[in-house]
């Protein structure tokens, strides 16, 4: 897939596209059937998918100091959208001018002179330009003076006990920020995962017998809520961010309240693993939340509440 940050570097060979357009963070469920639709269109029409994303997210442009966590950075939103069959990705800079373009000037500066669209595939609530003063509506508009057709997909819902629920990645984050893994997994169609390098931690993990990858992760990562996960350690190419090796791993989130920490840390102590991860670009999945975090009386009481974690890791990934 190619990929490429801003519209002065759109390659001049690009030719018509068939363009989807917004955030995709975390490429979840409701964003795969988007997506799908876009792949299908540039298909049948036999021209190249090209997914326009923003950087940073908008929220902290338009509301300063309201950006919302994060569910996939650019490297693993390449990754997962790559896998979907976009052929190309433009990571637009989110600024303060941006943010002021009337929807008619994005429409004929983007969409048109840079990025040739045929056709528009976005969702049915999709809003853009100034004060979000355009609509599917507007753009459809547009779309027949200048030359493209617009699709507008309905949204996604996932149904469960508590009745349906639409699928967006707000609904993802406070499901992440309660600690329920398995809900944002239904909605996401896959365990949310956490991107970072290993670094060197207090090292605690490896006296009491049980070292652990200690994942420093970037600024606005959406961290689960504190408490003990079964999951999975993700080694990933530094140069590309594409998955490698998985792991069994149980992982660790919270200040470590048994020692009296206050640095809030993601830590996953990988199954039958004997290697060296410092340094290691990897990903962190959370699969199923064991229990929260507690601080317990003396360290006889903390391994052996360790021990039980292994044993419901091996449990909960059926090994």
């Amino acid at each position: 897939m190619q990929r490429w940050r801003g519209l002065e570097a759109t390659p001049a060979d690009l030719g018509r596209t068939v363009v989807t357009i917004g955030m995709y963070d975390g490429v979840h469920r409701g964003h795969q059937q988007l997506i799908g639709a876009a792949v299908a269109r540039a298909r049948a029409m036999r021209r190249p998918c090209l997914l326009l994303t923003f950087d940073p997210h908008p929220a902290e442009v338009v509301r300063p100091g309201s950006h919302p966590a994060i569910l996939t950075s650019l490297d693993r939103k390449a990754e997962l959208v790559a896998g979907l069959g976009v052929d190309a990705m433009c990571v637009l800079p989110f600024t303060a001018d941006f943010m002021r373009l009337p929807p008619e000037t994005f429409t004929h500066t983007v969409l048109v002179e840079h990025l040739h669209a045929a056709q528009v595939v976005v969702g049915e609530n999709f809003t853009y330009g100034h004060r979000a003063a355009g609509t599917v509506g507007s753009l459809t508009a547009e779309g027949r003076r200048f030359g493209f057709a617009v699709e507008g997909v309905p949204l996604a819902e996932d149904s469960s006990d508590s009745g349906d629920v639409t699928i967006s990645s707000t609904y993802i984050r406070a499901c992440v920020a309660a600690g329920d893994m398995v809900a944002a997994a239904r909605a996401l169609g896959r365990p949310h995962r956490v991107d970072g390098v290993v670094v060197r931690g207090d090292r605690r993990g490896r006296d009491l017998g049980y070292p652990t990858a200690n994942v420093e992760s970037p600024p606005y990562t959406a961290i689960p809520a504190d408490g003990v996960y079964a999951g999975h350690l993700v080694t990933r190419d530094p140069r590309t961010g594409a998955s490698r090796e998985r792991l069994p791993a149980a992982v660790s989130v919270g200040t470590n309240p048994t020692f009296e920490g206050s640095r809030r840390t993601v830590e996953a102590f990988v199954l039958d693993y004997e290697g060296d991860l410092y340094g290691e670009h990897v990903g962190v999945e959370f699969a199923s939340r064991l229990r929260p975090m507690e601080a317990f009386a003396d360290i006889d009481a903390l391994v052996a509440a360790m021990a039980k974690d292994v044993s419901d890791t091996r449990r909960i990934l059926g090994m």
